[in-house]
């Protein structure tokens, strides 16, 4: 009997020498000098069971870390990083500058305080997301595993694993690290896994131990005993690949990925299993697979970058030209005071002057660039999180999960996204297929009907079939058309040959725990759809052996033998097996493509045919995958021939594939068609009606996944991505994305849909690096499986679903939920907000402080350049951190422009953010401008006013202290009402906030010029009175009243001819909110194409190859099972053909409306790349 080896996922038999130990000369074995297979520095050694001698090599341990800091090394290391922005090292700058007395007319507190405060914040907000890191990597790395230590099993934690230890797995649980698979509870070696959070294919794959360690067992003795030597290749992140030898007993044995059990993978339907660890931790090809983690900044923060710089620019430049007017000043009029002030020889010096005053004025106009900015964004963003944690819209109550801002840095970039990159395996479908309609005879059944014949809809309140008539049901299934179950009941012939194919055509493997209580293991969601189906309607598939199928039709036991499988494969596109019924007639069935089983149909089918084809129109405009079902009464003289034949092409080595397609073709002509299924590849709730919403947008949708292209344009088109009016395809093989990615690049952004399918997960990550590279446009990528995690990692935004595969895409990602639909508010609700409030708080913050310290320019040109601030050094102080701070974050935490109803209703909205329309360099000149010029009126007016002014009693009113108070109570009068305006949505604590700003602002200054404070701190508070007898002066109030008018109106006027004459989307829809304010929101819902191509039946051309030749060799099967087998009968001589008569894998091609596809099987080697376009006009 041959060997059977896996092969890129399709079992084949292989020559007897695959497997044949070939000896080697012993000086070459285990020598660790010489070895026959040519090695070099990046081949990998690993002796099993010898810690020592792999530990020469320095592999990496099995532990993770993905946390940055441990408690020696955050503060030197945190700080470094805060240090390396722009403008906390302008700050230290600023700070030693202040220190030194000669040059500083500011105390130091005045830098210090907000610098220790934003450094303070930051630190600890770090300090907080790397605990959490650290706590998921203590999960991962302290997971108990079985290891064969000095001869005995012992439990270790993951991160205690080496290289070359054997360890034990148990069924469902994780691989913890890449293994050689050694032996397992299964005939020959043989062990299931499932792969999604590598590939995000939840069908079973098998992989098969090498014949001379499968005898290991389970023998702890001899496997404590086992010292071979695997020579292999370094660690990479080939997921389908794996060289490497085994050399033992003076042999060697080839190796391959078929027997490599890979980290994230599940151990399925198998009792246990002993492996060989060779790469651990890091080295793995999952965490290869994983990308880079990169620290992500949002656009806004890289233009604020620029923005500090460029400010850093005009400050010197004011700078420059204050120093050079204090050097002409001293020349000119400075010099005739020197003999009257006690300076040295050296102050003297014009020059000297100008340069001490240069710094002098970068100190007192360093507020241009103020520290309190960065505390405040940092307070925004966290806010903005907080509100998407506590978003009850999205969260899900069946799993109790809410939606989770896991990173507090990029929630103004949500509003900006212009490319989605989706997974689609559990992302938007949830990876559960369901048995929806079919046709049988030309009767659909699956709709159901009110009492006056029309169809109604499907929904959860639907009353579904009832299948208590039949004891061994699967509870979970729900079907609505009575009418199927009362044709079952009557028994009608057409009726149970459907189900019985059904229960007879696959290759499932059923496995009862208990009596009754059935857990079928499929190669395919599908197959396990069609297995169930046909099981709650009475035929129910209970047990196989290679010879045999049990089945209980309607209760009563009947068993098939079963003659032939002709397997499935991706170039027939269908399946068939021959079985002998009880009354010893040979039936043929087959189910497979409509177009590939309507070709193959008896002449007189041709009326069911058409009708049947209408019938799979209707399910295939509903997003359905169908498949067509047939059988075929065969003659005993004639199958007898024909296995004579089928036995001699399995003996053929020369095209060997075609010749067994031959005769397959041969026997499955003339078959009678019997109907068509429709399985249902279910989405998650509200996927097609988000996807409407988010295009509507502007955002472009990309599917990246692992599935093959038909299986991915299916969910296209149940997604409403796909509809047959676009009417052109682009395939585009991976090897010429090398060669012409940014033409491929060009060609996609001009398609409305784009599906990358055969896609790695290191390819994802490709993909959404070639539109980062290529476009200025922010991504976000979405996915739920660790086979996300690399694309998650290299977009912009990376979000996490946690779902049916696992934890990893969420540990990695920045946002994560449960469904796909919260995506739609994730962006045009949190995500538009929090960019509108962003960008209005930021042109906001930089008017005010131009407004603020620009002054003291224009006072400079009016004190000999002397480097005298205006304004009292507390109030420079507290301006920016109590006087104007709360005002500014309630806006930038709570405002609107309209509310969320709205923000779903007119996706257009999202728009200005992808464009960056309210914040740009644009805009940031407009707010200094405007600072600029406020600022100039601030001083200009009460300047002005006080030349001549006296007070009541007569006496000059002009003091520099007054001059002082006056423009101060402007200012903080004027910058609050000018928040006042900017305020869209006002709340209760925007009120508090703002008044209570301006009544903190009087009780401030009264009570630091007060007479009790002077007496305790006279150095500190010198003017007395000064508030005081300033404010009493009805003459400052009306210089007051005039300033912050001038001020406010034009801005005002502007407004209101700007939203007049030339209204913003915004402007429309926020009048047309306060218009209709009770009105509810209106649902977003695109009615869905239906879809009249021919290209119908996806299941058939996405299915893999299946495991026919497995299951009659029997070698997957325990011999308990040969119990349920029945005697022998005529054709029993023939069986053991069967084994050989599975047709081995073909050159894998993908056919797609008539144009060929050269997509590899193996996913590294190729991406197809289906592209939707317009039709053209």
């Amino acid at each position: 009997m041959p060997a059977l080896v896996h092969v890129h996922g399709h079992v084949q038999a292989a020559p007897d020498a695959f497997q044949t130990a070939q000896p080697i000369p012993s000086k070459h074995h285990r020598t660790g000098e010489t070895f026959l297979l040519s090695s070099t520095e990046e081949d990998r050694h690993v002796r099993a069971n010898d810690r020592e001698f792999n530990e020469k090599f320095s592999y990496a341990d099995n532990r993770i870390k993905t946390s940055k800091y441990n408690i020696f090394t955050f503060l030197p290391i945190n700080l470094f990083e805060q240090f390396q922005r722009v403008a906390n090292a302008y700050f230290l700058v600023l700070l030693i500058l202040q220190l030194i007395p000669e040059i500083s007319s500011l105390s130091w507190f005045t830098t210090i305080v907000p610098l220790v405060l934003v450094l303070a914040i930051t630190a600890i907000k770090d300090a907080t997301d790397d605990f959490f890191r650290h706590k998921s990597d203590q999960q991962v790395n302290t997971r108990q595993s079985q290891v064969l230590i000095r001869g005995k099993l012992e439990n270790e934690k993951w991160m205690n694993v080496r290289v070359g230890d054997i360890i034990k797995l148990e069924n469902n649980q994780f691989v913890a690290a890449d293994l050689l698979l050694l032996s397992s509870s299964e005939p020959y070696g043989l062990c299931y896994i499932e792969t999604a959070e590598l590939d995000g294919e939840t069908n079973l794959k098998v992989r098969q131990a090498l014949t001379v360690t499968s005898d290991l067992g389970a023998d702890i003795g001899r496997l404590a005993e086992f010292d071979g030597e695997v020579i292999c290749e370094p660690p990479n992140n080939k997921l389908d690949r794996f060289i490497g030898t085994l050399y033992w007993r003076d042999n060697k044995y080839p190796l391959d990925n078929e027997k490599m059990l890979l980290r994230g993978c599940v151990l399925r339907n198998t009792e246990w299993c002993f492996g060989l660890v060779i790469f651990a931790g890091l080295q793995t090809k999952l965490m290869q697979n994983c990308g880079r983690t990169t620290f992500k900044r949002t656009s806004i923060d890289k233009l604020m970058n620029t923005l500090v710089l460029w400010i850093f620019a005009f400050l010197i430049c004011m700078g420059i030209i204050l120093a050079v007017g204090n050097t002409i000043w001293e020349v000119k009029v400075g010099r005739n005071f020197w003999a009257y002030l006690l300076w040295d020889e050296l102050l003297s010096n014009a020059v000297l002057s100008g340069f001490l005053t240069f710094w002098s004025y970068i100190i007192i106009l360093n507020t241009v660039v103020p520290i309190s900015l960065y505390v405040s964004v940092e307070v925004l963003r966290l806010g903005h999180s907080y509100f998407i944690n506590w978003d009850r819209r999205m969260y899900y109550s069946k799993k109790d999960t809410p939606a989770e801002a896991r990173t507090t840095t990029l929630n103004e970039e949500l509003g900006q996204v212009e490319f989605i990159f989706s997974d689609k395996t559990g992302t938007l479908t949830q990876n559960i297929m369901v048995f929806n309609k079919c046709s049988i005879n030309g009767n659909t059944y699956g709709d159901v009907y009110d009492e006056f014949g029309h169809k109604v809809d499907v929904t959860e309140k639907t009353p579904c079939v009832d299948f208590s008539f039949n004891p061994l049901r699967d509870q979970k299934f729900r079907f609505h058309d009575s009418s199927l179950v009362e044709a079952i009941k009557l028994e009608e012939p057409l009726v149970q040959e459907f189900f019985r194919l059904l229960a007879l055509c696959h290759t499932v493997m059923p496995e009862e725990r208990s009596e009754g209580e059935l857990l079928y293991q499929a190669q395919s969601p599908d197959e396990g759809a069609l297995v169930t189906a046909a099981r709650n309607f009475g035929y129910v598939f209970r047990a196989r052996t290679p010879e045999t199928i049990t089945l209980y039709e309607m209760g009563q036991p009947v068993t098939y033998q079963l003659l032939a499988i002709l397997d499935f494969n991706n170039v027939r596109k269908r399946m068939s097996v021959v079985v002998r019924n009880p009354k010893g007639q040979i039936k043929l069935y087959s189910k497979g493509a409509d177009t590939i089983i309507f070709d193959r149909l008896d002449p007189s089918n041709e009326e069911l045919m058409y009708t049947t084809s209408e019938h799979l129109n209707e399910f295939a405009g509903e997003g359905l995958r169908t498949l067509a079902l047939a059988c075929k009464d065969l003659d005993e003289d004639m199958f007898k021939e024909w296995m004579k034949k089928l036995l001699s092409a399995s003996s053929i080595l020369e095209n060997r594939e075609e010749h067994l397609g031959a005769l397959y073709e041969e026997i499955e002509q003339g078959m009678m068609l019997l109907g068509a299924t429709a399985i249902e590849d279910k989405l998650q709730e509200g996927v097609p009606e988000t996807i409407a919403c988010l295009t509507l947008a502007n955002i472009k949708i990309w599917v990246l996944t692992g599935d093959k292209l038909e299986t991915a344009m299916n969910i296209g088109y149940s997604c409403n991505m796909l509809r047959d009016d676009m009417n052109k395809v682009f395939i585009i093989s991976a090897l010429l994305i090398i060669y012409l990615e940014k033409l491929l690049l060009d060609i996609a952004c001009l398609c409305k849909t784009v599906i990358c399918c055969r896609v790695t997960p290191l390819q994802k990550a490709q993909v959404v690096d070639l539109v980062k590279r290529h476009k200025r446009a922010v991504t976000l990528a979405i996915g739920d499986g660790a086979n996300d995690v690399s694309m998650i990692k290299t977009a912009h935004i990376g979000v996490g679903i946690s779902g049916q595969e696992g934890m990893q895409a969420v540990l990695a990602s920045d946002y994560s939920f449960a469904q796909f639909r919260f995506l739609q508010r994730l962006l045009l609700v949190h995500g538009r907000w929090s960019y509108h409030r962003m960008c209005n708080f930021l042109c906001y913050f930089f008017y005010k402080n131009f407004a603020f310290t620009l002054v003291h320019f224009w006072f400079g040109f009016f004190c000999g350049f002397s480097a005298q601030t205006v304004y009292d050094q507390w109030f420079i102080t507290l301006f920016n951190i109590v006087y104007t701070s709360l005002p500014v974050l309630a806006m930038g935490i709570f405002d609107q422009d309209v509310n969320e109803q709205y923000s779903l209703r007119y996706p257009n909205l999202y728009k200005p953010g992808q464009t960056n329309l309210l914040f740009n360099k644009r805009k940031f000149f407009i707010c200094t401008l405007q600072g600029i010029c406020t600022s100039s009126l601030l001083f200009f007016i009460p300047y002005g006013a006080f030349l001549s002014s006296v007070r009541d009693d007569g006496s000059n009113i002009s003091d520099q202290q007054a001059f002082a108070v006056t423009i101060a109570t402007s200012l903080v009068i004027v910058v609050s009402v000018q928040i006042g305006l900017d305020t869209n949505y006002w709340t209760a604590v925007n009120h508090f906030f703002i008044w209570g700003s301006l009544a903190m602002y009087f009780a401030i200054m009264f009570a630091m010029t007060s007479d009790g404070l002077f007496s305790i701190f006279p150095n500190q508070f010198p003017f007395i009175g000064t508030a005081r007898n300033s404010l009493s002066q009805k003459s400052v109030w009306l210089v007051i009243l005039l300033t912050t008018v001038v001020c406010i109106m034009p801005m005002v006027v502007y407004r209101f001819l700007r939203t007049d004459l030339r209204p913003t989307l915004s402007d429309k829809v926020r009048l047309m909110q306060q218009a209709t304010r009770r009105q509810g929101p209106q649902e977003q819902n695109l009615k869905r194409v239906r879809r009249t191509s021919s290209r119908r039946s996806a299941y058939a051309f996405a299915h893999q190859q299946g495991y026919g030749e497995l299951i009659t060799s029997g070698k997957n099967m325990r011999v308990a099972n040969s119990a349920q087998s029945v005697p022998s009968l005529d054709m029993k001589e023939n069986g053991s053909g069967c084994t050989e008569s599975a047709q081995k894998k073909n050159g894998s091609t993908d056919e797609t409306i008539g144009t060929a596809v050269a997509d590899s099987d193996e996913k590294t080697s190729g991406i197809a790349h289906s592209l939707k376009t317009k039709p053209a006009d």
